[in-house]
């Protein structure tokens, strides 16, 4: 008998909000990856849909299946974005960005008139922080926006990919935060926005989305 991967298992039930002539937006990340696989069968079967991705590498699986990729500028509503999620809290705000996109994703997700968080059971904790909380900062005088986020009273480190500093789609880097308790995201969000050099957080806050959530027994379950 087959393993259950729950994360497929709420990618692939996510899809199920997706319908003709919608304009989707496309995640990144591993849970993602099954949500737009899912998506690329349906338009096989003959679903035409529009999508944008929240970055290069899900554009090219996009095209891959070929979903049709549109630019921004030939679009004015996100009807539904899927994406995953690095941790979820009992009110839905999340910790995004271990997959290196949070910018583009927060973009389209913040743009979206329906937000579809798709997790493995594990992702749900009773507090934000225990994942290392990603902050997108631009490289000019990025030590200094470090020491800034540091003096906060937190550690911090580069995240590097290969042995060199790990650049974004956006061509900024990327500082992963051991915040581990973060007992106010709304506060923290902003706290750390008003910092000079940081671009955005890997806080996704107060945007309500529906959490379809996978467990290992096949189990699914909705938060919304």
């Amino acid at each position: 008998m087959n393993a259950i991967d729950p994360k497929k298992l709420a990618a692939e039930k996510a899809v199920e909000w997706v319908k003709e002539g919608m304009t989707i937006g496309l995640g990144t990340g591993s849970t993602a990856y099954w949500a737009i696989q899912k998506i690329g069968e349906r338009v096989k079967e003959g679903l035409k849909i529009k999508a944008v991705a929240s970055s290069e590498h899900s554009a090219d699986l996009a095209t891959e299946l070929n979903i049709p990729i549109v630019a921004f500028e030939e679009i004015n509503r996100i009807d539904l974005t899927i994406d995953g999620a690095d941790e979820v809290d009992p009110n839905t705000n999340l910790i995004k960005g271990g997959g290196g996109a949070l910018l583009r994703e927060k973009i389209i997700s913040s743009n979206s008139d329906t937000f579809i968080v798709v997790v493995h059971a594990s992702k749900m904790v009773s507090e934000l922080g225990k994942f290392p909380l990603p902050v997108e900062v631009v490289p000019f005088a990025q030590e200094f926006t470090k020491n800034k986020i540091e003096s906060l009273g937190y550690s911090t480190s580069w995240r590097v990919n290969q042995g060199r500093m790990y650049i974004t789609d956006n061509g900024n880097f990327i500082l992963d935060c051991e915040f581990r308790s973060i007992k106010d995201p709304a506060a923290l969000n902003k706290q750390l926005h008003l910092i000079p050099g940081v671009v955005e957080t890997g806080l996704f806050v107060d945007m309500k989305p529906k959490v379809i959530i996978g467990h290992g027994d096949g189990r699914i379950e909705i938060l919304e």
